[in-house]
């Protein structure tokens, strides 16, 4: 009897776990994030260490050696890569002739972001989507162009999760076009980020979301000895800094100060970070970036685009921007050694999930708003379809004004939803789900009556 009860109570665990559904993962989604290679990190890596410098002031001419050979070799990656994708990627050098700046360009620079485009399979989308990390290095002085530079983590490490993004998603097929870009020029102050988003405004791109990597692939600390693989911080501005002043009497009278756009996509990555990728936490910063450095996030936010910066948690400066060498017992140095492929896969795949979600996803519900006509302790919200794609229903986001992340969600097939949590306590966002489950970026409702 004792037996027969415990198989009983075996059966009814097991039958209990299997109806548990921890996380929903798109099939397709986990594929790809299951896809990421850390031999295949470590060889990217590798290569561009090979470069000895990838200064942006460095050699342009040279096959072997200096920033030229590095980018070009990186377009031969997209390349190659482009041989299966069916024509739908394509890849190409952006370049830009620099004028001596009196800053951190001393001459006439050649500076080319390496470029591929994966084009959306729908005519009518128009979004875009796109990631990046930085090819250049540099060491203590930011104008040495000649000696090594190895640059492994700052910012192979970006530049390589770019490339891996690329060899995996070019393999399948979105309705919105992904960009996947190694920008040079950021140690020399953004410039090869901020040529990029001045065309982006000038051309009108539908840029959708932009996610910046930048030191993805170190798990330690200098000063305090930490080493942590299963953190990974998001920075993101509260308050856009476009059209902030057309802006500001609305956010401060209804309490959005953290509801900017770039903000919803920091949340966004974290939700679908953390579904596809175990073992990590995604952490958000409540800061553009960190104090004294700067990010090729920025010139896209400073062009009204939304974007991050998305960054290892824990930073060692003594294989930061440093010269080669050994003091008093500590090597100093970007050096490959120094770095986790494991932490590296991690954080690659939270990209590959963000961007394949936002690419799968139609595109976010339009006019939606909260209805203010009448004092009740119940909150109506009403939309209308989004623009682009087929949408099964709709999530009504909500949270406490004191929550950092979306608490509670709602579905629903209509185009409006009434809840029973008053509207004076709770922040909302709608946001549209298509018939893969696939979610856009959610849209904070303006005022309606």
């Amino acid at each position: 009897m004792k037996r027969a009860y415990i198989l009983l109570t075996f059966i009814a665990i097991s039958l209990s776990l299997q109806a548990q559904v921890v996380v929903n993962r798109n099939q397709d989604i986990d594929k790809m994030v299951k896809a990421v290679n850390p031999d295949s990190l470590k060889s990217y890596i590798s290569k561009m260490v090979s470069f000895g410098t990838r200064n942006t002031l460095s050699d342009i001419k040279s096959k072997t050696k200096g920033i030229g050979a590095a980018r070009n070799w990186v377009l031969s990656k997209f390349n190659q890569f482009a041989k299966q994708s069916d024509g739908r990627l394509t890849a190409y050098l952006d370049t830009i002739t620099l004028k001596p700046d009196g800053k951190r360009v001393d001459q006439p620079t050649l500076l080319g972001n390496a470029v591929a485009i994966l084009k959306g399979t729908d005519a009518n989308d128009k979004r875009v989507y796109v990631v990046s990390g930085h090819l250049d290095s540099r060491v203590t002085d930011v104008m040495n162009r000649t000696s090594d530079a190895p640059g492994a983590n700052d910012d192979g490490s970006g530049v390589a999760g770019v490339i891996e993004a690329a060899r995996i998603m070019s393999q399948y097929k979105f309705p919105a076009t992904i960009i996947f870009v190694a920008v040079s020029g950021e140690e020399q102050s953004l410039l090869g980020s901020g040529f990029m988003a001045s065309k982006a405004k000038k051309e009108n791109w539908s840029l959708d979301a932009m996610l910046n990597n930048d030191m993805i692939g170190s798990n330690n600390s200098s000063e305090t000895q930490i080493i942590d693989n299963t953190r990974l911080r998001v920075f993101s501005e509260g308050l856009p800094s476009f059209d902030l002043d057309k802006n500001a009497k609305s956010i401060r009278q209804f309490g959005l100060e953290n509801d900017g756009k770039s903000r919803q996509l920091a949340r966004y990555v974290k939700e679908i970070g953390e579904r596809y990728v175990d073992q990590l936490e995604v952490k958000l910063i409540y800061r553009n970036d960190r104090f004294l450095r700067g990010g090729d996030h920025t010139p896209f936010v400073e062009n009204g685009f939304t974007a991050v910066r998305i960054t290892e948690m824990n930073e060692n400066f003594d294989h930061q921007h440093q010269d080669l060498r050994t003091e008093n017992g500590v090597r100093y140095g970007d050096l490959q050694e120094f770095m986790d492929f494991e932490y590296l896969r991690k954080n690659t795949g939270v990209n590959i999930a963000v961007l394949a979600n936002l690419a799968k996803a139609p595109s976010s519900p339009t006019e939606v708003k909260v209805d203010v006509k009448n004092l009740s302790n119940s909150t109506l919200l009403y939309w209308k379809a989004p623009l682009i794609g087929t949408v099964k229903g709709y999530y009504v986001l909500m949270r406490e004004t004191s929550s950092a992340v979306w608490e509670k969600k709602f579905f629903t097939s209509a185009t409006e939803l009434r809840l029973p949590y008053s509207k004076d306590n709770y922040l909302f966002a709608v946001q549209s789900v298509g018939n893969d489950g696939n979610e856009s970026l959610p849209v904070v409702p303006g005022i309606g009556r």
